[in-house]
């Protein structure tokens, strides 16, 4: 697979996103040999199965490279009990518990109402077993799913329930086996959750990732000091939000150390909610920025990045956003 470059603006591709479309094209790029209208991508749990936020007046698949679809396990799942979100300072908690449909379900029957002409988009296969990874991974090989999001933070039933993505060679047993069942480009997300981000994406690599999406959402609780009981009904979640940027921040900036060489590309993301702040990710080595949380509160959001991003460029004279990818100085 072939990592990220610009792709000139008079290919198909730079007219698919109407932030793409105003800034002329600038943002046009290419991901793991892909051609995306914008560095956005649009984060997995935000934005349901594609569908959800098309029925906001304003709001188009367009205005983004990617979309990354609702985790999908390869039995349906019903997910946690109730409390499943709670909103803390500058973050949220949720414990949603990867509910879905299950994965032939999903190709079968919400796979053909998505518009693949609007933009591109990622399946985000979970399992409870490597087994399950593979299963739910070689079905969406064979299907018109642009790229396959690995998300390694599921918990490993056969091994006491630690998440997979917590301990680099189970990290690494997953991408090998995912990547031995699919041609697609395979993206590692990496948890925050760990001792060595470092060395978890060493071995990914080695495993054959042709990318990594970086952080997952950071655990948290929250409590409610009148029953003295978690707010939510699972008792932890994951933090997402602008809390979690500083950390999402470094945790980009240490995976680039590794993949950089490799030409590995990474979705930099977490608490991602203007230009600025995409700007900030990019330059700590990310070549894409996932938004998701901020969507809650603006579901027009992603235009003003995108004109914010094309605005830089014009301004510090700059071709294309690749040009700043890893530049953070000492």
């Amino acid at each position: 697979m072939s990592a990220v470059s610009a792709a000139p603006p008079s290919t198909p591709a730079a007219g698919a996103a109407s932030g793409a479309v105003t800034s002329g094209g600038v943002l046009t790029t290419r991901f793991c040999g892909l051609e995306l209208a914008s560095p956005i991508v649009l984060l997995s749990g935000c934005v349901g199965f594609g569908e959800e936020y098309t029925r906001v007046e304003g709001f188009s698949n367009r205005d983004v490279g990617a979309i990354v679809l609702k985790g999908t396990t390869g039995a349906p799942r019903l997910g946690n009990p109730p409390h499943r979100v709670a909103e803390t300072y500058q973050g949220m908690l949720n414990a949603i518990g990867l509910q879905n449909p299950g994965v032939d379900a999903v190709v079968r029957n919400i796979l053909p109402t998505l518009d693949f002409s609007e933009t591109r988009f990622f399946a985000n296969a979970c399992g409870s077993t490597i087994d399950e990874y593979v299963e739910v991974t070689r079905r969406f090989d064979d299907s018109p799913i642009d790229a396959i999001e690995i998300n390694i933070s599921c918990p490993n039933v056969k091994e006491g329930g630690v998440q997979f993505g917590n301990v680099p060679e189970m990290s690494a047993r997953v991408v090998a086996a995912c990547r031995a069942v699919t041609k697609k480009p395979l993206i590692t997300k990496m948890s925050p959750n760990q001792t060595d981000i470092r060395e978890n994406a060493r071995r990914c690599i080695e495993a054959g990732t042709d990318a990594f999406a970086v952080i997952n959402t950071v655990m948290g609780m929250a409590v409610d000091v009148r029953t003295r009981k978690a707010v939510l009904g699972n008792g932890q979640g994951g933090l997402s939000g602008p809390a979690i940027k500083p950390i999402a921040l470094l945790k980009v900036r240490e995976v680039h150390e590794v993949a950089g060489p490799h030409r590995i590309p990474i979705i930099g993301q977490g608490g991602i909610c203007n230009s600025a702040d995409a700007l900030e990710f990019i330059i700590a080595g990310a070549s894409l920025v996932g938004v998701g949380t901020a969507l809650f509160y603006d579901p027009l959001i992603c235009p003003g990045i995108n004109r914010g991003l094309a605005a830089h460029l014009a301004e510090t004279g700059l071709e294309n956003l690749q040009q700043l990818v890893g530049t953070l100085g000492s």
